[in-house]
């Protein structure tokens, strides 16, 4: 008896709790039995998302942010689908924007942050800053209110201060060498162009070079303007570089490569569940039919870049030169919300002219899809052509029957390894620590009025060798702790040396500068100018 009534005592407010509970329950159920019928019907016949935030915003215990709930949703959702099918939010819809139509407002510098402090770089031609007397060389210590230095700034609070509307004004204070006070200038904030080439110059006396790091609305403008100054130059022969380019607008890239085709020729097609093949071909015979090209690519190139490469290939106009490119040919239709937001919908695939989808696999998820360079580099793709296998099921033919091979993205006509030569311990420290730039632009920097007397890549190179360039480049790492041991420069010196000139040479002159030096430890770019100047061409034009 005392047993059964401890047991009771223990066991009574268990049975009271769940008595309590389940009249509550029941209570509540017998009462709005009608509601939630009419609810589950509700939820059994329409939208189920919209009827769960339907339910939530009108019953859940506390108060929520629908609008936040929606906003993180969606990306969630479409991560199922493929690594392309995109939500902009309409916070970013402007940035995208500018992106793709090559153009933003701003002030017209290009900057570069050391030691906490912004640094301008170069001014841009005919921009704001150009026209009131900013100069390389300047620092940006103000802008409106706020110091800008010693703060830990990043680009984005620098984007931030500077971009805005068109014909706003924002006032900056510019620390200038030979000058004690600040510099006040009150800037209107102007339209900026994103240029899309990024240079253009002559490499020999009958081969232009050409690098286009993307493909946006004003591209194919910008890619004819450079084309004709190279052919006025007597340029006979062209490397077009597209190593990480990440694509961009398929109008200009069709436009582009028609330069190189005949009327007629096939561009490249699309085709998806919901949207029937469609065919972009060459509206007339190009410009640069016939001239002998050589397009330069790499695992970063994708998108747009792989449709260039794949019309140039399969219609054998030329010769690609590379490594496999990123695999990346999905269509995206981009979709405007009312509220300035869109989602970029993947609706069709690309197909090059002889019939490869360039559209790598993205079976095993985004993570995977994305892991992919990872994995060619450790299985050694990138180091070797024959780690690649391919079966039948991946062969096609070009227009001149040669045998191509899909299975997503481009693979060059002719492979060039990953150039690996040059590494040590010394290299990897110094550009960890980003001290080669950070060098090269101190040395730019106090010896601008004298550097800005060179006019050439070529003269660059003569004046810093004279100067010893890597020598005090090593002082200079010592002082920040990284000693070059001998053998660190027998590996990785003539890149060093190499980076230290053609960085400055930017610095100073420009892209033309740069890409003039750099090229000659450039072996993707030596390798394309044996293919042309070869006899026996890989591919006949």
């Amino acid at each position: 008896m005392e047993n059964r009534t401890r047991r009771s005592a223990i066991w009574l407010p268990v049975i009271v709790v769940v008595a309590v509970s389940a009249g509550v329950f029941l209570g509540i159920k017998l009462q709005n039995r009608k509601q939630m019928v009419t609810r589950t019907m509700f939820i059994n016949n329409a939208n189920k998302i919209g009827s769960i935030l339907n339910l939530v915003e009108k019953n859940y215990v506390d108060t929520v942010d629908s609008k936040k709930m929606i906003e993180t949703a969606i990306p969630e959702i479409l991560k199922q689908l493929d690594p392309h099918t995109v939500y902009i939010p309409a916070k970013d819809m402007v940035e995208v924007g500018e992106e793709m139509s090559g153009n933003f407002s701003g002030i017209g510098v290009q900057f570069s942050i050391q030691n906490d402090t912004i640094m301008v770089i170069d001014v841009i031609s005919g921009g704001p800053s150009q026209k009131l007397g900013i100069r390389a060389g300047d620092r940006i210590v103000k802008v409106n209110d706020s110091i800008m230095a010693g703060v830990k700034v990043t680009n984005d609070k620098v984007l931030k201060k500077l971009r805005g509307v068109k014909g706003t004004h924002v006032k900056v204070g510019i620390a200038r060498k030979g000058f004690r006070e600040l510099i006040a200038f009150d800037i209107i904030r102007g339209e900026i162009p994103l240029n899309s080439i990024d240079v253009s110059y002559m490499m020999s006396q009958n081969t232009g070079f050409i690098k286009i790091g993307r493909f946006a609305e004003k591209t194919y403008d910008e890619f004819m303007s450079g084309m004709e100054k190279l052919d006025q130059a007597g340029a006979i022969q062209y490397i077009i570089d597209l190593r990480g380019n990440p694509g961009g607008y398929l109008g200009a890239v069709i436009k582009m490569v028609s330069e190189f085709l005949n009327v007629g020729e096939l561009v490249v097609y699309t085709e998806g569940r919901t949207q029937p093949k469609r065919s972009f071909n060459a509206e007339k015979t190009g410009a640069f039919f016939g001239k002998k090209v050589v397009v330069l690519v790499d695992e970063y190139s994708a998108s747009a870049s792989e449709i260039f490469a794949g019309a140039i290939q399969d219609n054998d106009r030329g010769t690609i030169i590379g490594r496999r490119t990123f695999g990346k040919g999905l269509v995206q239709e981009q979709i405007p919300f009312y509220d300035g937001s869109a989602i970029r919908l993947t609706v069709a695939r690309y197909y090059t002219p002889s019939g490869r989808c360039i559209q790598k696999s993205y079976k095993n998820g985004v993570e995977d899809y994305y892991g992919d360079l990872k994995r060619r580099y450790a299985h050694g793709e990138l180091e070797q052509k024959d780690s690649i296998h391919y079966n039948d099921t991946h062969k096609y033919y070009t227009r001149n029957k040669r045998v191509v091979y899909g299975g997503g993205g481009i693979m060059p006509d002719l492979f060039i390894a990953a150039d690996t030569s040059g590494m040590s311990p010394y290299y990897s420290k110094v550009v960890m620590k980003g001290l080669v730039y950070q060098y090269a632009f101190d040395f730019s920097d106090k010896n601008r009025a004298e550097l800005g007397l060179l006019k050439t890549g070529k003269e660059f190179e003569e004046y810093l060798l004279k100067h010893k360039i890597l020598s005090l480049f090593t002082e200079f790492s010592a002082r920040q702790g990284i000693n070059a041991e001998p053998k660190d420069l027998t590996a990785s010196g003539k890149i060093i040396e190499a980076q230290l000139m053609a960085y400055i040479a930017r610095n100073i002159i420009g892209e033309v500068g740069f890409y003039s030096v750099i090229s000659k430890i450039d072996n993707t770019l030596l390798e394309a100018i044996k293919a042309l100047d070869t006899k026996n061409k890989l591919v006949k034009n």
